[in-house]
């Protein structure tokens, strides 16, 4: 008996943390990305700024032009609910948006804007009732002069759990006539607007602060206790709660601690310069209290500029973080200011030292919420306990989305990617819902545009039943009727309810299958939507669409290439031919034809092959790459003219070609209206014409239209260069039928240098990058490892030299095609340490091939029966295919 007593509490406690740990499985779990369902809302936006999710969860956002819109939760609808009349252009307009934390009983909201025909950027409270915004109701709390017609203008609004609105204003500062470098001219005759140190560094002015202040309820506000500076110190505003900011574009309280994080957008220059200072650097701060954070004398981990004499352009000195000085003659607050802080996370153009993860291209840092499970409603989309305490770190420029970690004193803990594998299209805002799922507000493409692709989402997590995951696939989108298609759900899943499952197809209403891989003939020419629903055993449903355009066959090109079509070898001259056939065309037209031969340099890449239906311009691609899309469209205008307005202002100009190069590569302003367009003296110059020859041809295709004959011989005479390769392609638009839009099919054949990195492979299974003193290598991490090249041609290679390092494991390499077990074709023999005596670190294996016929995916796998750690991995170097 004593021992059942004994075994009773025991068991109370066993069954008591099961019952806990059932209700949140993932609360120190990190939950798979499949549990995760980005939901559309409302999609094709103007603008989109910032929201505010209701306790209805309907979403209150704002559109920079002066819209305040309402999505309706319970219809879906999407009401008008207002419209301020502001001053759109720059980065002004409708910026802000806030509710007030007592909401539900006084309906009031916050809102920042640039009001039209003024030159104040102003901060108002409304009343929002009945779904409309009562303009009449406008309280008028602050007014921030600014220099109007410039730029980094903020304006994001937040409140902490004391009733204590942030504001972030940008430091209202032109970074363009200082190369991109911090703006601190101090020259009389300039423009106040290349001088931040009248914003930024001046305490007396409230641009480039994060402001904290108390609104009450006749419309005024006090200044709370613990800003920057004690109301009544001369030469500074009260309000200031951080200072020294170039444009903090997004903010975000800590509800638990009001902890502020916040993106510092920073300036554009692409290298160091030893006259002025360090290349820019985007931003994730932390203030747990009041500070100054840097610019316009700092920028990252407190990298310094000079001081910088404009007028005889010399470097003075480099400014000091622990006692920064501000002695512009338009500082009208005090001199010496608070020593700068560092920011949690730093990062520039290129690839960052300390944070490599980020990856490299634009950059434009925004802070997101900080979750806690308990704040929201039991509801079956919260966000699992494994995010709690946990802030978001996004960026618009770069698509991506980070968690993180913080340690018990405020540093730097862990950062992770969340939903890597999901779509955001430049996300703007996001805000935790009263449910716990994420809304978030994406902006689109094109600045300055109406985007298709922008939109308001709501991101679920499901812990317990998550809907089929619906994979729909047809052997044939479209061709000439009758057209029969094999449609197949291959790859649908259901994670928690197996391959029990139901599925519907619709085929453009005119019948419908419930078998799992159905074939269907359309009769008629046409354009059909075809939608499959899949419905798991809990009820829970998905589908899927895709178009079928009968009507029109797309037709087949075919290069018959009569040398390797992987790899070119110098001075080789290849036969080829060219075969073009169309179902409906009576006539192969030559006007319709594209085929070229050129040679690449800069690296080989897989993305540059483009998509289908596209032959590849190195123009457009590097224009991709470059990040200049967010300021242009091909037909869309943005921030600039869009390129189809470019190439037609410049058609029959003989000089334009030489104009706009030295455009692109210097910068400047006048022609499209008063926007400074930054330089790109960081770009090659043969990047830069290549650009270039791509915009004009646009409205001239003339101009990048190849010549070369359709069948002869070509000799590859460039030289082996290391990541150059060329590009073989050839293409055919059809003349359309049946009302069925004209079909492009695109042939390519990439021939890269024999000799390539294996960092480049297309497939790495326990094998890591590695870039140790500027070199680039890969290392085995585990037994059985591989790295893998798909569809390689090793029809003429006899035999693969690799550069290796074997450490001190004693293993092998086998090379073997279609699978880490698939058919052996090459081995290295049992190598260690003593194979590199009297050698460098490096040294080369010859290992000969057995003859294949036909492309195959080949992979490289490691043998050992020693253990690998991260101090003992076998390296990989470099690969040469030889004949």
């Amino acid at each position: 008996m004593r021992k059942l007593i004994w075994l009773i509490p025991v068991l109370t406690f066993f069954f008591g943390s099961c019952t806990k740990e059932e209700s949140d499985p993932f609360a120190t779990t990190k939950p798979d990305e499949s549990r995760f369902t980005k939901v559309t809302l409302v999609e094709g936006l103007n603008e989109p700024m910032e929201l505010e999710v209701l306790e209805n969860k309907d979403v209150l956002f704002i559109e920079r032009a002066g819209k305040i819109r309402l999505y309706k939760n319970e219809t879906g609808e999407l009401v008008e609910a207002g419209f301020l009349d502001v001053y759109p252009e720059r980065e002004d307009g409708l910026m802000g948006l806030a509710k007030d934390p007592d909401f539900k009983n006084n309906h009031w909201i916050y809102l920042y804007y640039a009001p039209a025909n003024t030159s104040v950027n102003r901060l108002s409270r409304f009343e929002f009732r009945n779904d409309v915004v009562d303009l009449s109701s406008e309280k008028i709390l602050l007014d921030v002069p600014v220099y109007r017609d410039c730029c980094h203008s903020g304006g994001s609004l937040e409140f902490d759990r004391h009733g204590n609105l942030f504001l972030s204003l940008g430091d209202d500062s032109t970074p363009f006539e200082s190369s991109n470098f911090n703006p601190i001219d101090e020259r009389t005759f300039r423009a106040e607007n290349v001088d931040a140190q009248r914003s930024s560094g001046n305490a007396n002015d409230l641009r480039g602060s994060i402001i904290r202040i108390h609104p009450e309820a006749d419309g005024t506000y006090t200044i709370p206790e613990g800003n920057l500076f004690p109301a009544g110190t001369e030469g500074t505003r009260p309000e200031i709660y951080v200072m020294g900011n170039r444009n903090p574009f997004r903010i975000a309280i800590d509800p638990h601690n009001d902890n502020l994080f916040w993106g510092e957008v920073g300036p554009d220059a692409a290298e160091n310069d030893s006259l002025r200072g360090p290349k820019g650097h985007d931003e994730y701060n932390l203030a747990t209290k009041p500070g100054f954070f840097g610019w316009p004398y700092f920028v990252g981990d407190n990298k310094a500029y000079w001081k910088f004499d404009f007028e005889k352009e010399e470097s003075l000195f480099q400014f000091d973080p622990n006692a920064p000085l501000n002695t512009s003659p338009r500082n009208t607050g005090i001199q010496n200011l608070p020593p700068a802080q560092k920011p949690l996370i730093w990062y520039p153009y290129d690839e960052s030292i300390e944070f490599p993860m980020l990856g490299t291209g634009g950059r434009n840092a925004m802070a997101g919420p900080v979750y806690y499970r308990e704040d929201y409603e039991d509801s079956e989309v919260r966000f699992p306990g494994y995010y709690n305490g946990k802030s978001i770190f996004y960026d618009w420029m770069r698509n991506w989305i980070f968690m993180v970690s913080l340690t018990e004193n405020n540093e730097l803990d862990t950062l992770e990617q969340f939903m890597p594998n999901t779509v955001f299209d430049k996300p703007v805002d996001m805000q935790y819902g009263p449910d716990g799922a994420l809304y978030i507000l994406e902006y689109g493409t094109f600045w300055r545009s109406q985007n298709d692709n922008s939109g308001l989402y709501r991101i679920e997590f499901a812990a317990g039943n998550r809907k089929p995951n619906v994979k729909m696939a047809a052997n044939k989108r479209n061709g000439a009727s009758p057209l029969t298609v094999e449609f197949s759900s291959e790859g649908t899943k259901d994670l928690d309810q197996g391959d029990q499952l139901e599925y519907l197809w619709d085929f453009g209403g005119l019948a419908s299958s419930k078998e799992k891989n159905p074939n269907f003939t359309f009769d008629n020419p046409g354009v059909y939507p075809v939608t499959l629903t899949v419905k798991d055993q809990a009820g829970a449903l998905s589908e899927s669409k895709m178009e079928i355009q009968v009507g029109n066959e797309s037709p087949k090109v075919e290069i018959n290439w009569k040398g390797n079509r992987s790899f070119y070898f110098p001075e080789e001259t290849v036969a080829y031919e060219v075969v073009i056939q169309d179902e409906e065309d009576s006539e192969i037209l030559d006007s319709n034809i594209d085929f070229s031969i050129d040679f690449m340099e800069g690296g080989y890449d897989v993305i540059q092959t483009g998509p289908e239906e596209e032959m590849l311009s190195m123009g457009e691609t590097l224009i991709n790459q470059a990040g200049c899309k967010g300021c242009h469209g091909i037909s869309n205008k943005s921030v600039g003219p869009s390129y189809t307005e470019v190439s037609k202002k410049y058609l029959n100009d003989p000089e334009a070609k030489n104009y706009l190069i030295n455009k692109v590569t210097n910068g400047g302003s006048g022609v499209w209206g008063d926007t400074q367009m930054p330089g790109h003296v960081h770009l090659p110059k043969q990047e830069i014409e290549e650009m270039v020859d791509f915009i004009l041809s646009i409205s001239n295709p003339s101009l990048n239209k190849r010549v070369l004959p359709l069948s002869g011989s070509y000799t590859l005479d460039q030289p082996a260069m290391n990541g150059g390769y060329y590009l073989v392609q050839a293409s055919y638009e059809d003349q359309g039928a049946n009302g069925i839009q004209p079909k492009k099919t695109v042939e390519q054949i990439i021939l890269r240098n024999t000799e390539i990195s294996p960092t480049i492979a297309d497939l790495f299974q326990d094998v890591a990058k590695s870039n140790e003193n500027n070199s680039h290598f890969v290392k085995y991490t585990e037994k059985n490892a591989y790295f893998v090249f798909k569809d390689l041609d090793l029809s003429s290679i006899k035999s693969i030299d690799m550069e290796l390092d074997p450490g001190n494991l004693a293993a092998k390499i086998e090379i073997r095609k279609s699978g880490p077990t698939g058919e052996l074709i090459g081995e290295t023999k049992l190598l260690d340490k003593n194979d590199r005596k009297g050698k460098e670190n490096w040294f080369e294996v010859n290992i000969p091939i057995q003859k294949t016929t036909e492309p195959s995916d080949i992979y490289f796998v490691i043998q050992t029966d020693q253990g690998i750690s991260i101090w003992n991995t076998f390296n990989v170097n470099s690969l040469h295919f030889k004949r």
